[in-house]
């Protein structure tokens, strides 16, 4: 690559005077150092530093630290950047400082520090199919310190007379209510972005960083985003991080000087991607569909990342293992999977399975076709050899066949549901796989069903003893609804997130019936599956639907749970004869909902619209 200038310098310490005094240092900048600090102990003993300084790609690195072995210093096209690779195979914990020298003098000076690592901190558990995971999109959670809504220097500031607008929520507001989401019994969070979005207007949402290394000011700080996740694990909440490898925000630091050419792509003329997602899998594509696909940007102030870039890719490769480390994370949910350099992200899940092998990522890929989303899981053959190395995906294609089959008139529609699931075996890991009924980016499920309680209710069940990992959208355990299509409708701040609201979700004052109904239903399901391995990891068969039902088990060598979604508008006459190879050997069973006992299984008497789940007793 003749566009890098690499140079193997020779590192001195610390040079003397002829008298044999130490040679004073006259550092005149402290320079941006990324990573801003590192643990020694790791698997991969290698890390690679971004500097960034006016010229610093002129000096000459000297650094003297027992254990720590430059390597490498590269300076590159832009002498405001020097990249240089470490080897700290025998370093222990403790703080050094980097020299930068020009004619014999520091003219910069940089402290950094290797930290310890938490006992066990490489065998973290990540979250799984025995959790139950809680989607908050901070901004519109809770506002539990009003002094940050405003940051001084920060482009855009609070108005709650717009949803489009900044609303105030925080991570002190996500404490606050810790209390809440364990009792609701929600064993993990996934946060939206909380990364700095630094931009003049529309940054809420967090998806458009600014600085991969700073939670953003009106969130809070580094340290309260580590002290919520410890008081989470106190409670058995995992934490899991939304990351985003596609682009960044146009306001990023970096893009008023970028380190090289290549470092964004279609720039400074950039395209907006096709969105034809099919290009990574297309035995036919083109390298122009691919490069317009994957190279393009997504809206004009979200430059798209170059991952080819060899020192881009280690620098986020780099920083997810740095949240892991040091927020303790159990997961990671990586924001439009499919967009950036594939090649890359497969090496990004080596590179974190290396470090934390019980850790787990969850891919977005948007699309309802499972081959498409089949090909990114681990453990996938593919005809052209890719190996993804994902250890998850978002089921996009189930929460359209359930809402679809709920919505649409007609009980032949749960069809959609059995045909869905019987497409799982394109999928490696199928129990790995997040299932969800909404999320931030799409209309609420309340909606999707048109607003129709009892469907609202049966798909929420549904998705909580179905195979795979659930999610839950804040609010939908309170039913929250809206009539606009926008966005920002579908996030709209929780009722009791801040002072003086009229409703409060947190407390139940002022929802209506139904609201308290369907918190309750949710509470109800969710502590009760907080508990059934049956429902974790059990096997399952289900049944073409039939007399307006849907039928399927959950079951291991201990428990078997049977689940039926009767579509019908009356209550139904179950009859289960057709059901005998997975009855037989049963004499009763309870139904968990209702707590009614049934002594024979012959006939089921099922509520009009309704799931029901009934732990059979052997």
């Amino acid at each position: 690559m003749k566009k890098y200038l690499s140079i193997l310098l020779i590192l001195v310490a610390i040079g003397f005077t002829a008298t044999g005094k130490p040679r004073k240092a006259t550092p005149v900048v402290q320079p941006r150092v990324e990573p801003t600090f590192w643990w020694t102990g790791m698997k991969n003993p290698q890390l690679q530093l971004m500097v960034h300084a006016e010229n610093i790609g002129t000096t000459r690195v000297a650094l003297a630290y027992p254990g720590v072995r430059v390597i490498g210093v590269t300076a590159v096209e832009n002498p405001n950047y020097l990249f240089i690779d470490l080897d700290l195979s025998g370093a222990q914990p403790g703080k050094f400082e980097i020299q930068f020298q020009k004619e014999g003098k520091t003219v910069a000076l940089a402290p950094y520090e290797l930290k310890v690592r938490e006992p066990g901190s490489a065998w973290r558990k990540g979250f799984n199919s025995s959790d139950a995971m809680y989607l908050i999109m901070p901004d519109r959670f809770a506002n539990g310190n009003p002094g940050n809504d405003e940051v001084t220097g920060m482009k855009e500031k609070p108005d709650r007379s717009t949803l489009m607008g900044r609303q105030g929520g925080d991570i002190k507001g996500l404490k606050d209510h810790l209390g809440y989401i364990a009792d609701m019994g929600f064993t993990a969070i996934w946060l939206n972005p909380l990364l700095e979005n630094d931009m003049p207007t529309f940054s809420y949402h967090g998806y458009a960083t600014t600085d991969f290394y700073k939670v953003d000011g009106r969130y809070g700080s580094n340290e309260e985003y580590r002290e919520f996740a410890e008081a989470a694990r106190e409670k058995g909440i995992k934490l899991i991080m939304d990351m985003i490898f596609n682009h960044c925000g146009s306001e990023h630091w970096w893009m008023k000087d970028m380190p090289m050419a290549d470092w964004i792509n279609f720039y400074p003329d950039y395209k907006i991607t096709t969105h034809v997602r099919n290009a990574n899998q297309d035995p036919y594509a083109s390298s122009y569909d691919k490069a317009m696909f994957s190279d393009g940007w997504f809206v004009p102030t979200m430059p798209d990342l170059n991952q080819r870039n060899p020192y881009l890719a280690t620098y986020l490769i780099q920083n997810s293992i740095w949240w892991i480390e040091y927020v303790h994370l159990a997961g990671i949910r990586m924001d439009t999977y499919p967009y950036p350099d594939k090649e890359v992200m497969a090496e990004w899940n080596r590179r974190i399975t290396e470090e934390y092998p019980d850790f787990n990522i969850v891919g977005e890929e948007w699309y309802l076709n499972q081959a498409v989303l089949s090909y990114w899981q681990k453990g996938k053959v593919n005809i052209d050899g890719y190996r993804g190395d994902l250890p998850s995906l978002m089921d996009f294609p189930l929460q359209n066949a359930v809402s679809t089959a709920l919505r649409d008139p007609g009980t032949g529609e749960l069809m959609k549901i059995y045909e869905c699931l019987a497409n799982d075996f394109q999928y490696p890991d199928p129990g790995n796989l997040v299932v969800f009924p909404d999320n931030h980016d799409m209309t609420r499920f309340f909606v999707q069903v048109n607003r129709d309680v009892s469907l609202f209710k049966m798909g929420i069940g549904f998705f909580l003893t179905t195979r795979g990992i659930p999610q839950i959208y804040y609010g939908s355990e309170i039913m929250m609804n809206h009539t606009g299509t926008h966005d920002s409708e579908y996030r709209k701040p929780f009722p009791g997130g801040w002072d003086g609201d009229p409703i409060n979700g947190f407390t139940g004052l002022g929802l209506t019936a139904q609201e308290k109904e369907i918190q309750q239903f949710t509470q109800k399901l969710l502590n009760w599956r907080k508990g059934k391995e049956v429902i974790h990891s059990g096997k399952m068969t289900h049944f073409v639907p039939f007399d307006g039902c849907y039928v399927f088990f959950r079951y291991n060598d201990h428990e078997k749970v049977m689940l039926v979604l009767n579509k019908n508008s009356q209550e139904t006459a179950l009859k289960t004869d057709r059901l005998a190879e997975m009855l037989t050997g049963c004499s009763g069973a309870r139904e968990v909902i209702s707590g009614k006992e049934v002594t024979s299984l012959s006939s089921l008497t099922l509520p009009p619209k309704s799931i029901s789940i009934f732990e059979l007793k052997k």
